[in-house]
């Protein structure tokens, strides 16, 4: 099962994006509350990778931060979902769902018939 793991692990790490967009879409929130959030998702996200996706997300105008200093140690850099990235986490969300219902209809094979629904992610 070790090459499943790897699959599935690479199909996390394509949906990572719309899950640290979704987990800060509520509420502003520093590096790790966001990890806190997606660990109670059960996605376990290290900062090695969180940091390089908040990165990515602020330079294409989908998230922005503040700096708020803090009693207990260094400021700590709070991100928010900018209108950008609204647009942007709905349009995921749309893709997604889409996505999931195309696979779902495909692993679910119809033994009566033989059918299964088309899956295109050309489309995407």
């Amino acid at each position: 099962m070790e090459k499943a793991d790897s699959t599935i692990a690479q199909m996390r790490k394509g949906v990572l994006e719309m899950c640290v967009l979704a987990a800060i879409s509520s509420r502003e929130a520093y590096a790790s509350d966001i990890l806190e959030r997606l660990k109670q998702s059960h996605l376990i996200v290290v900062e090695g990778t969180l940091y390089p996706i908040l990165t990515r997300l602020k330079n294409e105008s989908f998230l922005s931060y503040r700096w708020e200093e803090s009693n207990s140690g260094p400021p700590r850099k709070y991100y928010s979902i900018t209108p950008e990235g609204t647009v942007f986490l709905s349009e995921l969300r749309s893709g997604w769902n889409e996505l999931v219902t195309s696979v779902s209809a495909l692993a679910a094979v119809n033994t009566q018939s033989g059918y299964t629904a088309p899956f295109n992610i050309s489309e995407q």
